[in-house]
């Protein structure tokens, strides 16, 4: 019998005891936060701005709603989301304090500093209420977390009936050559880029492998049914680079 000390879990490519990995985690956004905002748009090209814009859009941030956005890091969802609801409030929830530090730093914060707050938290073991938010979002962060089914339970845990979920995540491109072609630039690319910019190639090296590991959309799809959510649905961005999946506590 396997004993919960024996369990394993990926880490990028490498196998991992679960209980290392949240620390490894921890780690890698603990080193990068200064730089993350930077790097993402020399990543993407800009275009994770694009898609997280249109993770709003198919949210319909409503007035007077409660956001939780957790591995929230910067505050990106966040502020999208109070710009667009008046009366609205939200949570930025963050295992790595140096990224919402860096998060305080940016004029939004301090603009919406009276509907905003910042905890540190884990995805897995939520410090907040049953039944206390409207929204739970979570971008490019779902596929480090050490057990996604547990962090699926937290967010219908918090969520109130009629809440709704969203997931921001890199994914699956259904097509080989496209897929391939992708690969060879994220491999051989950014973690170059993340060792000129950042100084940190290694982390970038797991950033990239880690996209690998997650489960296309279908498969994450039937994850989020099983947690309990209903009406799942998802959307593919720029060919399946990036998903967006969408599901409510019925």
């Amino acid at each position: 019998m396997t004993s919960e000390d024996d369990k394993t879990t990926h880490f990028g490519f490498q196998d991992v005891p679960e209980a290392e990995k949240a620390g490894m985690v921890h780690g890698v956004f603990s080193r990068v936060a200064s730089k993350y905002d930077v790097m993402n748009d020399l990543m993407s090209g800009g275009v994770h701005r694009l898609w997280k814009d249109a993770m709003m859009d198919w949210l319909a941030p409503r007035p007077g709603q409660r956001l939780l956005d957790v591995a929230g890091g910067t505050g990106d969802v966040a502020f999208r989301f109070l710009k667009r609801a008046a009366g609205a409030t939200a949570v930025v929830c963050d295992m790595t304090e140096p990224m919402l530090i860096e998060g305080r730093k940016r004029a939004e914060a301090e603009q919406q500093s009276d509907r905003l707050d910042w905890v540190v938290g884990d995805a897995m073991a939520l410090p907040f209420p049953d039944a206390s938010f409207d929204v739970y979002t979570i971008s490019f962060g779902i596929r480090n977390v050490t057990r996604i089914a547990d962090a699926l339970a937290e967010a219908y845990r918090v969520l109130k009936p009629s809440g709704r979920l969203m997931v921001l995540e890199f994914s699956h491109i259904p097509n080989d050559l496209l897929q391939k072609a992708y690969d060879l630039y994220s491999f051989n690319v950014i973690p170059v880029m993340g060792q000129i910019v950042a100084g940190d190639r290694d982390s970038y090296q797991y950033l990239v492998e880690s996209i690998r590991k997650f489960p296309d959309q279908e498969t994450f799809a039937a994850m989020i049914r099983a947690a309990g959510f209903g009406q799942v649905k998802y959307r593919n961005l720029t060919m399946g680079v990036a998903a967006l999946h969408s599901g409510w506590k019925l």
